[in-house]
């Protein structure tokens, strides 16, 4: 187990909040299967820890952690809140662009059609995931240090948990084929170059010591500071941190 502040790239959004405290885990020889269950189950005994039950209030709304946590893939999630929207469209590069400019969101810099899917999910249905959610199986061109899925091209083993329509947590089966991992962070490079904030530098530490070798392995990490707003139902993530030097005077 690991507490810190900082955090890998396909960890948490920093759309609205640009730092907080993380809770990171490892297992050797499991995969983001085991990681959801984990996640799970830390923060289900967290709510019974703190508030004496998994079924909880937040800004004076029911939240269920005692129930199995859902699982949805983007798409899932998307048609889920949008059923009127076609497989044929969400498969549309031109016209993911022009709905996700309608949904107030902006166009990745490096626009993939896995790219362009998450964003129309963070315009249309992320917001709308009240109840424990976790969304799986995300693009690899989003996810550089994610194991690639061995069934689902263009896709890899990660998971994101969404509760009262924020970001909780995020875990993966961690990518270990060093060559692999070359690629991506090359990949990284050329999306940053075009203009992606959020895009990694190429780490040439970490591939040497990966290529040393990498047990198969699944990481997750949870937002504490949002755990503990969920728990307390403390309307503002500035309640809540902390470091005292991160609260904007």
């Amino acid at each position: 187990f690991e507490i810190n502040r900082s955090f890998r790239n396909e960890g948490m959004s920093t759309r609205h909040n640009p730092e907080f405290t993380m809770m990171e885990f490892y297992e050797a020889f499991c995969t983001y299967e085991r990681m959801m269950e984990m996640t799970e189950g830390v923060i289900r005994h967290a709510a019974q820890a703190v508030c004496g039950t998994a079924k909880i209030s937040y800004n004076g709304k029911e939240v269920d952690l005692e129930s199995p946590f859902e699982r949805l893939t983007i798409l899932e999630a998307i048609k889920k809140y949008n059923p009127h929207y076609t497989n044929e469209q969400l498969n549309d590069a031109e016209w993911l662009k022009q709905e996700i400019v309608k949904h107030g969101e902006k166009i990745p810099p490096s626009p993939g059609i896995g790219s362009l899917q998450l964003a129309l999910f963070e315009g249309c249905a992320e917001g709308k995931l009240w109840n424990p959610t976790f969304i799986i199986d995300y693009p690899v061109e989003v996810s550089p240090l994610a194991r690639a899925s061995d069934t689902k091209p263009g896709l890899t083993d990660r998971f994101e948990l969404f509760i009262v329509g924020r970001e909780l947590a995020n875990g993966y089966s961690e990518l270990n084929d060093p060559e692999d991992q070359a690629a991506r962070f090359k990949a990284q490079v050329a999306q940053k170059d075009a203009g992606d904030d959020e895009a990694m530098h190429y780490d040439a530490d970490y591939i040497r010591a990966m290529e040393y070798g990498l047990p198969p392995t699944g990481g997750s990490g949870i937002g504490l500071d949002r755990l503990v707003m969920l728990l307390t139902d403390a309307p503002s993530i500035r309640d809540v941190i902390l470091f005292p030097q991160m609260r904007p005077e």
